[in-house]
């Protein structure tokens, strides 16, 4: 490359079927915070991480989507995030905290859209986190 740049962010743009209740699902599971919001485009935000979401031109686009979609949230503190997490178990899909054998200790949740979101944490970090709270 002929000049050095540097990749500040990454940040999803997924379609979605139904906005409110996605904000509601971010907002309340994850923490996430509305940083703008019309019925056909929303940004949420949390500790410097953007999620950006757009209005599905029709059902059609989300079919095709729903299974298809995956997103991974690396975390500190995830033991403490599965504590609240874990309450929304009765309304949502959701897999256990446990420990994948590539070193993160995760859960999983699929969100209204049909999108599985994975939360990790390198499991070290996870163990010393868990052996501090004691």
């Amino acid at each position: 490359m002929a000049t050095l740049s540097e990749i500040k962010r990454i940040s999803p743009m997924l379609a979605v079927a139904d906005m409110d209740k996605t904000l509601a699902f971010y907002q309340d599971m994850l923490g996430f915070v509305p940083t703008m919001k019309s019925a056909e485009y929303a940004i949420v935000a949390r500790d410097g991480q953007i999620i950006h979401f757009m209005k599905a031109a029709s059902e059609e686009v989300m079919k095709r989507l729903r299974g298809h979609v995956e997103i991974y949230i690396e975390v500190r503190g995830i033991r403490g995030m599965w504590e609240h997490v874990k309450s929304f178990k009765i309304r949502y899909k959701i897999r256990d905290l446990f420990e994948r054998d590539y070193g993160m200790t995760e859960f999983h949740i699929e969100d209204p859209n049909g999108y599985l979101i994975f939360v990790g944490e390198p499991t070290a970090d996870s163990k010393a986190e868990g052996a501090s709270a004691i």
